[in-house]
């Protein structure tokens, strides 16, 4: 899930596409943003009809359900390739229920999603304190950064029944969602969400001591209600933050171990237990410490 700066919609012109609606016909193609050959993902900038309001559609070939695998094969036809010997390449054509897109739909999309989806170079950057301090702090107090769709689903406006898992405690409680890109579907690409009730830590930085309370209530519980729900183990669980976060609100990420998960690499996620074990040496440990985290070369805080 990103969190971006709101921008107003055109008030002088009328939209045609409404959220629920079930098709794109009055959708047209402007740019592709994006395509990820690795993960099978596309990102798709238009336009819907009677609207100047960009819209993003992020489109993503979904994994194989091992439960529905006979079924597939046995209503899918094909084109062969090629043939040599005993080795035959087709083009596989699925039936229409087991050939789905996860299809997400940003509109009206801001600039900032534009950025955040098109495709550019990536830099590493070596923040010290004194550069969260002095660059990235203001810049996060300066830009207003909407996370009003945070505050909808812990406040229970949005997206309720997506809720996994919740401690309403206002301190240490939290909720649990899944990922915008995971469908459920599976386990083997499990991504959840730990939002946490309070509002006062932005990121990793904020982190001392006294949230220590916090971390272990989102490890302990977060890991049992998600291992008792989808029949895990603690084992098969990797849990991290993120710095930079893509929103200025402490989350943190639960993926299966084997999941390649964007961001999950070494200069964006930081596990969540190496936190509690910083924090408990240092109590200031993440407002010292130098991080090393990529930007990409549109990103406006560097």
């Amino acid at each position: 899930m990103a969190a971006n700066t709101e921008v107003t919609a055109s008030p002088n012109k009328k939209r045609k596409y409404e959220a629920g609606d079930d098709d794109f016909k009055s959708f047209t193609v402007c740019n592709i943003l994006n395509e990820n050959v690795q993960s099978k993902t596309l990102f798709v900038e238009g336009r819907f009809e009677g609207s100047d309001d960009p819209a993003i559609v992020l489109l993503e070939k979904t994994p194989f359900d091992k439960d529905t695998i006979g079924k597939m094969l046995v209503g899918t036809s094909l084109t062969k390739v090629m043939q040599n010997d005993i080795y035959g390449v087709h083009t596989g054509h699925p039936p229409a229920d087991y050939n789905g897109i996860k299809t997400s739909i940003i509109y009206p999309a801001t600039e900032r999603h534009l950025m955040k989806f098109s495709e550019q170079q990536l830099y590493l950057i070596t923040e010290t304190a004194k550069d969260y301090k002095e660059i990235t702090l203001p810049f996060i107090e300066s830009e207003p950064f909407s996370i009003e769709w945070v505050y909808n689903i812990l406040a229970k406006k949005s997206e309720v029944d997506r809720i996994l898992f919740e401690d309403s405690d206002e301190k240490n409680g939290f909720i649990l969602l899944p990922d915008m890109k995971w469908d459920l579907s599976q386990t083997g690409n499990l991504h959840i969400i730990a939002l946490c009730h309070r509002k006062d830590v932005r990121s990793i930085r904020d982190l001392n001591d006294k949230h220590l309370p916090l971390l272990k209530n989102i490890r302990k519980k977060g890991t049992e209600a998600i291992c008792e729900k989808f029949g895990l183990k603690e084992d098969q669980l990797q849990m991290y933050l993120h710095y930079q976060p893509s929103y200025y609100h402490l989350h943190i990420h639960f993926c299966h171990v084997t999941y390649d998960a964007p961001g999950r690499h070494v200069t964006k996620a930081h596990l969540l237990q190496d936190v509690i074990d910083n924090i408990e040496i240092k109590t200031d440990y993440y407002q010292t410490k130098t991080i090393l985290f990529t930007v990409r070369d549109r990103k406006s805080v560097v």
